[in-house]
């Protein structure tokens, strides 16, 4: 069984973020439901499964306008690395047991090494308008 170096993730999550264009967002969102399901039924890749989805909800807050607060380089790393995954053939084509998995876990991990601190302030964002949201249905009379 062959694992994924960090290089080779790197290299793999970068290659794929050069060719991400905007179109590339609506896509993603398109196959939300397919790429968290990969997350959800493989064990290499289960851990992320949070991270995957406030990776969803970065990309649909930018591409609907609402969080503009972070460099192209970071959605596009998102984005690359969720369509990494969700191609069969790839580093190590996912028709082969586990270690099919293992290239998309190494590429996530390294996509969230990169865009670790734009995913958090997001996440702060985003914590924030909820309560603010709440606050608001909250004062509203019954």
């Amino acid at each position: 069984m062959k694992d994924i170096s960090p290089e080779e993730a790197n290299r793999a999550l970068n290659e794929q973020a050069e060719k991400v264009e905007q179109k590339d967002l609506k896509k993603v969102l398109a196959k939300e439901q397919k790429i968290e399901d990969k997350f959800r039924n493989n064990e290499s890749m289960s851990g992320y499964l949070a991270k995957a989805k406030s990776m969803f909800s970065l990309v649909r807050d930018y591409w609907n306008g609402n969080y503009r607060e972070v460099p192209w380089k970071t959605i596009a790393a998102v984005v690359g690395a969720l369509l990494y995954v969700l191609m069969p053939l790839d580093l190590i084509p996912d028709f082969i047991p586990v270690a099919g998995f293992l290239d998309d876990a190494g590429v996530i991990a390294a996509c969230l090494a990169l865009v670790s601190d734009d995913l958090v302030n997001y996440e702060k964002w985003k914590l924030h308008q909820d309560n603010s949201a709440s606050n608001i249905e909250d004062e509203s009379p019954a």
